[in-house]
């Protein structure tokens, strides 16, 4: 027997131990014999009229990866202090990529900065920081990925057989084959990463060629990725984070991050605990009030609206402030030439 011990993405750490050798064995098999699968085949026939031989025939071609199950256990932002992940993330490379897909870009990113409100320098960090500008946009075959954390990932089984239900739909709707597709171990898709739920929701045919194509076209995923921040309530041109400094013995207690994404506190109760913002902000404006291991030192942040609204596309404090910094440092490369 074995112990693998699998953490939850968004909770405290969570712990699933595979006692015995045949259980294993079992969740290796996405045919009919896996428990999970004929309730699913039953329910993608009710809700989405499938054929149930259709769906049992394609999750009987998926493979259960323990690499998967792996990674899922400890991404980057959990697991790595500020400054190393702010350091995967903001490099020459990375800032010199961005300049250039702005270039190649500039009339899609242009007309969706007009037409949704959304930065093209926060667009194009967006696609940056997820697949490094459609350089590494996942090798994970999407049914694999979705089939093994929806039936193998009892943490978050759920959420990940809803994804699967939405994958089989948009494949069926888009004319694809759900057994090629490719995209991240957590089955996020294409140049900007949309989960299946969020590619049904948000992406677009931004070049009007009549296929939403987020895999291989960069102006859909441009158009995509501005409805998303649009519908998140983006605000064109409003700050997203703001240095602050503090002092005293109580400003701990102004943190926000320990108490969870939503949390809040106003600018006037942030002072009295000893925070300072490094700019002028009405004190009953409500806030987030951040801080970040830097190696030698700390820093302070104050997060606000639009920092919230990075967090929607991934519930991250620290991916949320690397988005943020890399469309600063593009933006200005770009302007330098």
């Amino acid at each position: 027997m074995q112990a693998r011990i699998f953490r939850c993405l968004n909770t405290s750490v969570m712990a699933l131990v595979l006692t015995s050798a045949s259980m294993a064995a079992l969740a290796a098999d996405y045919s009919t014999k896996h428990p999970a699968v004929v309730p699913f085949v039953q329910e993608m026939q009710v809700e989405y009229g499938f054929a149930p031989g259709y769906v049992s025939g394609l999750l009987a071609n998926a493979e259960r990866k323990e690499s998967i199950l792996e990674a899922i256990s400890r991404p980057a932002e959990r697991v790595r202090p500020w400054h190393e992940y702010r350091a995967i993330f903001i490099t020459e490379k990375r800032i010199a990529g961005g300049v250039e897909f702005m270039k190649t870009y500039a009339e899609a990113l242009a007309r969706a900065e007009k037409e949704y409100g959304v930065e093209a320098e926060v667009i194009t960090a967006i696609i940056g920081v997820e697949t490094s500008y459609g350089g590494n946009k996942g090798s994970h075959r999407v049914i694999d990925a979705l089939t093994t954390l929806g039936f193998d990932y009892p943490p978050r089984a759920e959420f990940f057989r809803r994804q699967l239900k939405a994958f089989l739909v948009l494949t069926r709707e888009q004319q694809m084959d759900p057994l090629t597709l490719t995209g991240s171990y957590a089955g996020a898709m294409g140049f900007p990463q949309f989960i299946p739920s969020s590619y049904q929701a948000f992406a677009v045919d931004f070049d009007g060629d009549g296929t939403v194509d987020i895999w291989n076209n960069p102006v859909d995923a441009i158009g995509s990725v501005a409805n998303y921040f649009k519908e998140h309530n983006w605000i064109l041109g409003a700050d997203v984070a703001i240095p602050a400094s503090v002092k005293g013995d109580n400003f701990a207690e102004g943190m926000t991050l320990e108490q969870g994404l939503e949390a809040r506190r106003t600018v006037g109760e942030l002072q009295k605990l000893g925070w300072q913002p490094q700019r002028d902000l009405v004190s009953e404006r409500e806030v987030m009030a951040y801080e970040f291991d830097a190696g030698a030192q700390k820093e302070y942040w104050i997060g606000l609206d639009n920092l919230y609204v990075i967090t929607r596309y991934n519930r991250s404090v620290m991916y949320a402030m690397v988005v943020h910094q890399l469309s600063e440092l593009v933006k200005e490369a770009a302007e330098n030439g």
